[in-house]
């Protein structure tokens, strides 16, 4: 089914670095470096998690850069041999370690550049998850700009209509006129305003950037888990082949994320929670579609902490460097950038 969404996308040339080779390290350094990264989870107050297509492999979905990637193997003019449908995937080990470690409070949030929905169909709530590239299960009014579940994926891509037409939202009245389309990224469509909004806002907040399964190779997406290393944040990266940021690193991991994170979650005593179909707002009845809609509230929230975070650094720059106004311009540039950096692939 992946394929048929990556055949359903613009012809494009530039699809990155594909098929490098993968690489596992040995039983002892990856036991050593999960306990590392639990003791690095602990010590954070926030901690924001980057996932890409590497941890949806285990589901049946295939990734798109790896050795046996979709991009990569369709230059040889072949396909994936493991392409396992949306509706038959659920969701796997690291999606729902991640939603025990949201519910645990010990990650704030979620930044993922997956369309398949296993995140929300892990259960995770809406304003924990960022999806930079769009969902194959939620659809959006052309109008209101509402979002809302589906409970089969959507039958195109490249935010063309589905075919529904907007209800509104539940305590309000329908919109008129509306129609849904999906919220699928083509090559270079722009990413959703207040999704990248909040995922540029706590990635540089945190202080502890986690990747998991991505190569990074996409823009911005790949450039976020760094955001935080001019204030002193940590960056973790968890992927079977080398990414372009390796260099500004911590801690690099190369193993199955599965395995990753079930070690993690068992060192930091939380239990792997199992997936449930009646937490899955894809197995509601269609008439209800649940709004998945982000909060501007939500977004108007961050904004403050973001900003007195902001100028916090700059009243401390400022006692360190007297005539040194480099930090003022660099966060001119960070708002400007943050509204128009474009999407340059789809992971």
């Amino acid at each position: 089914m992946s394929c048929n969404y990556a055949d359903g996308l613009s012809p494009y040339e530039n699809k990155g670095v594909l098929g490098v080779p993968e690489r596992f390290e040995d039983e002892e350094a990856i036991k050593e470096k999960c306990e590392q990264l639990a003791k690095m989870i602990l010590a954070s107050e926030r901690v924001v998690v980057h996932t890409g297509a590497g941890i949806s492999t285990a589901a049946g979905i295939p990734d798109f850069r790896s050795p046996n990637g979709v991009w990569t193997l369709e230059r040889k003019g072949l396909k994936p041999t493991m392409n396992v449908s949306f509706n038959e995937a659920i969701p796997t080990k690291t999606h729902m370690a991640l939603k025990a470690l949201v519910e645990s409070g010990h990650v704030k949030y979620i930044v993922s550049q997956n369309i398949d929905g296993l995140h929300l169909r892990s259960g995770l709530q809406r304003q924990f998850l960022a999806e930079l590239h769009g969902n194959m299960y939620v659809e959006q009014c052309n109008k209101c700009h509402r979002q809302f579940v589906r409970n089969t994926p959507a039958p195109t891509v490249g935010q063309k209509e589905t075919g529904g037409i907007c209800k509104g939202a539940a305590n309000s009245r329908p919109c008129r006129g509306g129609r849904l389309i999906d919220t699928i990224l083509d090559w270079e469509d722009g990413l959703p305003e207040k999704d990248l909004d909040i995922s540029y806002m706590e990635s540089t907040l945190a202080d502890l950037n986690i990747c998991l399964g991505t190569t990074l190779q996409i823009v911005p997406s790949g450039n976020l888990p760094i955001k935080n290393k001019k204030q002193g944040g940590k960056v973790v990266i968890c992927n079977l082949q080398p990414t372009k940021h390796d260099k500004k690193a911590d801690l690099i991991i190369s193993t199955y994320v599965d395995d990753i994170m079930v070690r993690v979650l068992k060192k930091l005593g939380l239990e792997l929670l199992e997936y449930s179909p009646e937490s899955d707002p894809t197995t509601f009845e269609p008439q209800f579609m649940p709004d998945w809609t982000i909060s501007s509230d939500q977004v108007k929230n961050l904004e403050k902490i973001y900003n007195a975070k902001v100028k916090e650094r700059r009243e401390m720059n400022k006692k360190k460097r007297p005539n040194d106004k480099s930090d003022e311009v660099d966060e001119k540039k960070s708002k400007i950038l943050i509204k128009t950096e474009e999407i340059i692939e789809i992971e």
